[in-house]
């Protein structure tokens, strides 16, 4: 356990943003598991459009890594292309 004042800040703040940082990615992975499942063109199009914008605010915020928020837009973009 951190002994300074400024350590034991430091954990409560970490503790607060893994837990929102977390959330956040839970949703990502949720949204794109929606447009994965979806066969009907139309919808997966806009389950895509909240997808992919989602991921960018995460990869601005380093949440996910920018490369890796470049490969699931891919993969998303191809896959409703492909429906």
């Amino acid at each position: 356990m951190p002994q300074h004042k400024s350590a034991i800040k430091r954990m409560r703040q970490n503790k607060k943003r893994r837990s929102h940082n977390r959330t956040r990615r839970s949703k990502m992975r949720t949204l794109i598991k929606k447009v994965q499942d979806t066969t009907d063109k139309k919808l997966a199009e806009e389950y895509l459009k909240d997808a992919v914008s989602l991921i960018d605010r995460l990869a601005t915020k380093n949440i996910v890594h920018p490369n890796t928020a470049a490969r699931k837009k891919a993969q998303l973009t191809k896959h409703v292309n492909n429906l």
